[in-house]
């Protein structure tokens, strides 16, 4: 009888012991769990690394529309000057952004060494980007030295701003709106004054204007070139125009 009831208690005992071990869950290692929040830290990583592309700098996409103005020829940075100053006096920075002397790098010989130097690419003009209204109109219509805006055909017309093409050929040359040119190449062509030319590139790529003056030395002409409607004398290399 005792050993039967021992045998009873030995099958429940196990029986218990295999409910108990049903009852628990499946482990898991560790580690398993480690490695595979590796692979996801590897992959979010790779992700990260990519660098953004880095959006170019383009004139034409800036708040405000660039607008043409007349000054008093020689004075572009006097008037430059004038204008920041009345901008900070009136409190104009949220209206008038940007003022620019465009320029472009020239090879000039001198002292028969040839040397790179910065000329205006139209004397007398600047250009200013501003959001156009009566009171931003006003501080730059009457800061010293200003003569008017080019596009403005008759008294209280708003003045007409450059176009696109017109604004990626006088300010995005480099990229940074400073109206910064190439250094441009010396030519091998030979003009005669009163000839008729068109300019093949710089700033008046596909303008037409009249030969003035020749410099052969310097292998320079000074060409005559309709621009904003005005007749305007542009210093240019040979290799810059071409015979019509």
């Amino acid at each position: 009888m005792s050993d039967h009831m021992d045998t009873m208690n030995d099958d429940t005992d196990s029986t218990e012991a295999t409910a108990d071990t049903a009852a628990q869950p499946d482990l898991v290692d560790p580690a398993d769990v480690v490695d595979a929040s590796f692979d996801l830290t590897d992959s979010a990583g790779e992700t990260e690394d990519e660098e953004p592309e880095v959006p170019v700098d383009d004139p034409w996409t800036r708040p405000g529309a660039w607008y043409v103005v007349h000054t008093q020829s020689g004075y572009e940075k006097k008037v430059t000057a004038n204008l920041n100053a009345r901008i900070q006096s009136m409190n104009m920075e949220e209206r008038i952004y940007e003022i620019v002397i465009p320029m472009e790098d020239v090879e000039e010989f001198k002292n028969g060494r040839k040397q790179t130097v910065q000329k205006k690419v139209f004397p007398g003009y600047i250009l200013v980007r501003c959001q156009m209204d009566d009171e931003s109109w006003y501080c730059i219509r009457n800061t010293p030295g200003v003569t008017g805006f080019v596009g403005q055909s008759r008294q209280g017309q708003k003045p007409t701003p450059l176009s696109r093409r017109e604004v990626q050929t006088f300010l995005a040359a480099k990229g940074d709106g400073t109206g910064g040119l190439p250094a441009r190449k010396k030519p091998k062509l030979q003009f005669e004054e009163g000839e008729s030319v068109r300019v093949k590139e710089g700033p008046f790529a596909d303008f037409a204007g009249t030969i003035a003056e020749i410099n052969a030395d310097h292998m320079k002409l000074k060409v005559l070139v309709n621009i904003f409607g005005r007749e305007t004398l542009v210093e240019m290399d040979f290799a810059q125009v071409a015979k019509l």
